[in-house]
């Protein structure tokens, strides 16, 4: 029987020492030296062939080697060998970031944009933020007046359906550890709380419903953030995630249907009927009786129905503006630019770190709800034509800028290629 014992010198030369029990004669030979592989730190394949360095190459700096600590990072799944998910499928697996597969001379740049692309994520809080603090205000000035009834004309139910997307989001960035667009969701899911609060004051939201909505918002933040510092149990975090899950796709239908009543009529068959095939789409994947990828399919539903839900505003305000073109006076010309501002501030981030649900919905709300409202006050001459062309030229600068800066980080020699990457994911 053989023993083998191996022995790695700095010169990186490998001596295999083979001991016979009817010889003691020693084999020496020459080994190759081990390579490194280096993995793409925003996919779970590699986006391109791989690079090999022998150890003899390598002279790596303490920074040098702390930028590739991601290969034993704890989220770094071991299925990259197994077969490739769509894009949208794996949207919402955590990927470390922060390193690069890129050669090392140009891995300053690839750093500097990923800096630069979670400061842009972070400061579309202050956008965010102004959107939502008149209507706070407007409501605290009317409650101090002893103006109760105009608080009836803010819609609680809507507003319902964004404070779940907000939570829902907050869920998905929570579990890939997207600090800045954590506060961004959380940001949200506040705001819309405390005008619900004003509303509850107001008597214009049932309280029974107020305080499911308070349990709901209290226990979702309190989740999220330990789930986020690893201090929740795997299978409390389960059971939310199948919670925003049936709850997000249960309300999608609804809100859609609800949207064109009444051209159509008035049913909550969309909502009841996706709720029962959410329910047991959760049952069948917790069960193991789905596939791979329908488990990875049933686990991103609850990001995209809050996407959708938001992809969807634009869409009512358009088919608003169809039906009422007058109403459309009504539209704030500053909001709008807001909300064009802040959802464009977040396109950088979501292509760098190719994630193509949230470049989805960022994108969507900039050209269809921000910028296309603009377009439509300009149809109708509630804007002024500078205000609309410096609108339309800082937007598409901003896309052109951001496509561009891509390409110079992960060294490409053409966007397209950023956009396949992040639509078809990296083969």
């Amino acid at each position: 029987m053989a023993m083998a014992a191996m022995v790695m010198r700095c010169s990186c030369t490998t001596r295999t020492t083979t001991t016979n029990s009817t010889s003691t004669s020693t084999t020496t030979s020459e080994a190759k030296p081990p390579f490194l592989h280096f993995r793409h730190p925003c996919s779970h394949r590699l986006t391109r062939r791989p690079r090999s360095f022998s150890l003899s190459e390598l002279s790596l700096s303490c920074c040098q080697l702390r930028s590739f600590a991601f290969l034993h990072h704890p989220f770094n799944s071991s299925s990259s060998s197994s077969s490739p998910l769509p894009a949208s499928l794996g949207s919402d697996v955590p990927r470390p970031l922060h390193q690069a597969s890129v050669d090392f001379k140009s891995s300053e740049s690839f750093q500097h944009w990923d800096s630069l692309t979670a400061k842009f994520s972070g400061a579309s809080n202050i956008p965010f933020l102004f959107l939502q603090l008149p209507q706070i205000f407007l409501n605290a000035r009317n409650l101090l007046a002893g103006n109760k009834a105009a608080l009836l004309a803010v819609p609680w139910l809507g507003m319902l359906t964004g404070l779940l997307g907000n939570l829902s989001l907050l869920s998905y960035f929570a579990k890939k550890r997207e600090k800045e667009a954590i506060v961004v969701q959380t940001l949200g899911v506040v705001s819309i709380y405390v005008v619900f609060t004003q509303l509850a004051m107001a008597e214009a939201m049932p309280l029974p419903q107020f305080v499911i909505t308070s349990i709901v918002v209290a226990t979702g933040l309190v989740l999220n953030f330990l789930n986020y510092f690893g201090l929740l149990n795997a299978g409390i975090w389960r059971f939310w995630e199948d919670f925003i899950t049936v709850g997000g796709l249960t309300v999608l239908p609804q809100v859609m249907w609800s949207t064109f009543v009444p051209y159509i009529p008035s049913s909550i068959l969309p909502g009841a009927s996706a709720f029962v095939v959410a329910l047991a789409a959760v049952v069948l994947a917790r069960t193991g009786k789905l596939s791979e990828k329908g488990k990875k399919f049933v686990g991103a539903i609850s990001g995209w129905t809050a996407t959708l839900l938001f992809m969807w505003m634009p869409v009512s305000q358009m088919w608003t503006n169809f039906l009422s073109p007058d109403n459309i006076k009504g539209l704030s010309a500053s909001s709008m630019l807001l909300a064009m501002v802040g959802n464009g501030l977040m396109i950088p981030r979501a292509l760098f770190i190719r994630d193509f649900m949230w470049f989805t919905g960022s994108s969507w709300a900039t050209f269809f709800y921000g910028y296309g409202n603009i377009v439509c006050l300009y149809c109708f001459n509630c804007i002024s034509r500078e205000f609309f062309l410096a609108a339309t030229a800082g937007l598409f600068l901003w896309i052109g800028m951001t496509l561009w800066r891509d390409t110079v980080a992960y060294e490409y020699n053409s966007p397209l290629t950023s956009l396949k990457e992040l639509v078809l994911g990296s083969g």
